[in-house]
């Protein structure tokens, strides 16, 4: 091993969101990849109740890191400089680490709260920022933003869930006037299709309803659209790279969450059947997704292209993709020429780079002499 001293990088995984268990999934694969002779991984597990625990070399699988770590919290106060212990006692000890590598998916973790609280606390982290990633959370919001920058989106509604509970007959004539069945409801700030149900008729209706209303706030409300499931994977900061597209053939009847991570039988198609034109035309549109949010980092975009009409669909962006072994995030830039490990390089490189961007912004302004004391008195 070299004498160059190795970055501690804190992977954060777990959380408070339906996706906990596919965070730790994604969390073990990239702590498995990270070069040894540049990194030294350190696990920071939250649990689905909220505690974060830290592991210690003696606990090699990420579920023992939840169930026995040491305690800690981050404080938003930068000169902390580190996570903390919760109760002092022997053995613990300040966690000091380098640049935080996120790998939460889902509420609470790829939706700008963590986000935030470690931009408070000062530490350079992997991804998307807090306008990103609130966004990439908030489908609504995001297709928006995606109308408003040219881009095609599927026609949808988004619905709260408290003027669902509160006029569900105005509501259910809403739907039905603006969609003909098949449509697809689902929980607009929530991943990994949890809470999403393909809706044949007009009586699956309200329990589709119900069961997003579960997951979230809003309720998102899509036409059908019968098409072939493109995905391509975006990186960078200023100067953002696209991947080659490659698709989704599920298995099942869509791309559903058993499907995604229960069973096997689902293909990922690399690189997809497109001609050059299209897989242009798929990664300028990823790029110009990406740069819609603000987007730093990383995110996958996926599309739905129509089988009818050959119509390319942005569907969303996900800045926390899947980073498990058969993640199409790390397979398409594999394919690209950027393998998983240099991958992870350049992501921990690219969020350094933006912390020491953001480290030459002003937040305050130099009074002259005697400014001071004329506005405090």
């Amino acid at each position: 091993m070299n004498s160059k001293k190795r970055l501690r990088v804190g992977v954060l995984f777990g959380g408070r969101s339906g996706e906990h268990e596919v965070s730790l999934a994604s969390a073990a694969s990239v702590i498995g990849a990270l070069d040894p002779e540049k990194y030294e991984p350190v696990p920071i597990g939250i649990s689905k109740d909220g505690r974060w625990l830290v592991g210690t070399t003696a606990q090699k699988l990420l579920p023992d890191v939840l169930k026995s770590g040491e305690r800690v919290s981050l404080p938003p106060d930068p000169t902390a400089g580190a996570l903390v212990p919760i109760a002092h006692g022997s053995g613990q000890h300040s966690v000091t680490v380098d640049v935080v590598f996120p790998v939460l998916h889902g509420t609470f973790g790829e939706d700008g709260t963590v986000q935030g609280l470690l931009e408070l606390a000062g530490l350079p982290y992997v991804g998307a920022g807090v306008l990103a990633s609130a966004v990439g959370m908030d489908k609504d919001v995001q297709k928006r933003l995606f109308e408003q920058a040219g881009l095609p989106i599927v026609p949808f509604l988004a619905i709260r869930r408290s003027e669902w509970e509160q006029e569900r007959e105005a509501v259910l004539r809403q739907i039905k006037k603006k969609f003909r069945f098949p449509l697809f409801v689902k929980p607009a700030t929530l991943g990994s299709s949890v809470g999403m149900t393909r809706v044949k008729t007009a009586a699956d209706l309200p329990a589709a309803m119900d069961l997003a209303a579960e997951f979230a706030l809003k309720i998102m409300v899509e036409r059908s659209v019968t098409a072939r499931e493109i995905e391509v994977s975006v990186l960078g900061n200023d100067d953002v790279r696209a991947s080659i597209p490659g698709e989704i053939v599920p298995h099942r009847e869509f791309y559903d969450y058993t499907a995604k991570y229960l069973e096997e039988g689902t293909r990922l198609i690399i690189p997809a059947a497109l001609t050059k034109k299209q897989v242009i035309t798929f990664q300028e549109y990823a790029v110009r997704a990406f740069r819609a949010i603000d987007g730093t980092g990383m995110s996958r975009c996926d599309f739905f292209f129509e089988r009818r009409t050959n119509k390319i669909f942005v569907n969303e962006l996900n800045t926390i993709p899947g980073f498990t072994a058969i993640s199409m995030y790390p397979k398409l830039w594999e394919a690209s020429g950027l393998p998983y490990p240099r991958l992870l390089d350049k992501l921990i490189e690219l969020a350094l780079d933006l912390h020491r961007e953001k480290a030459r912004t002003k937040y305050s302004i130099d009074l002259p002499a005697g400014a001071a004391g004329a506005l405090e008195s």
